[in-house]
């Protein structure tokens, strides 16, 4: 495998890179960041192959809060015309779908909690998505949705929520949900958003969170194989 220089964009202290930096660094690929809560400072599209955007707790939407939204989303699109490869999870696939001019907005309901993702008829048609299985079950952690944006190849979806991830032009992956997580992000996630965990339809306790903590290792394998696969340039559509 290639050896790639790779940035990420990180929000708020409790969403890093997850599971993300093990492959990372067992790759031996080079990492760099912008950690917004610290310093704005973008990069120079030169200075990298690939760039994650990860999740946090404001929407894309919130720019009067935070006015660097406004630049990351601009950069964003800028790096996706430059032709490099971007993933965007949760909060940084809805940026992600800003940066392309899809619409973000509210969900009808939030989701967290371990929830199954089901394979959209591409996905069933193709042999990478369909050896994983009909359904995956994720962990969520989101209460806004996006639009699909153009020409891309829509992958998932839930019961809770019809857009659940999509590729675009086979190098731009947005996940609306968090493969990347570990039993110390998700500890920290819940300490953040324990406020959050409020009786819902598609929103789970505390004590549920924290048991299906299992999860996060075959998430991580999947993870590892979506990875791999923008990784090594092959088509996915």
């Amino acid at each position: 495998m290639e050896k790639l220089r790779i940035h990420y964009f990180q929000h708020v202290k409790y969403e890093g890179l997850g599971s993300i930096e093990e492959w990372i660094s067992s790759n031996g690929h080079s990492l760099s960041s912008t950690r917004f809560f610290e310093d704005t400072t973008l990069p120079e599209l030169s200075d990298f192959d690939w760039l994650i955007v990860m999740g946090g707790s404001m929407s894309v939407n919130d720019e009067q809060q935070f006015p660097w939204l406004a630049d990351e989303k601009r950069f964003i699109r800028r790096a996706i015309d430059a032709g490099k490869t971007v993933l965007g999870i949760c909060l940084g696939s809805q940026l992600v779908s800003a940066a392309l001019g899809a619409k973000v907005y509210k969900n009808k309901e939030k989701e967290i909690g371990w929830f199954n993702i089901e394979l959209t008829c591409f996905a069933k048609s193709d042999q990478f998505f369909s050896e994983m299985g009909s359904r995956l079950k994720v962990f969520h952690w989101h209460g806004d949705t996006f639009d699909l944006p153009e020409n891309v190849v829509h992958l998932f979806y839930s019961a809770g929520c019809k857009h659940q991830a999509y590729i675009y032009k086979d190098r731009v992956l947005a996940l609306q949900f968090h493969l990347e997580t570990t039993t110390n992000s998700l500890k920290d996630m819940i300490e953040q958003g324990r406020q959050e965990l409020k009786p819902a339809r598609f929103i789970q306790t505390e004590k549920e969170l924290l048991s299906n903590n299992q999860l996060t290792e075959s998430n991580r394998k999947v993870l590892f194989k979506l990875l791999d696969r923008l990784a090594s340039g092959h088509p996915w559509t």
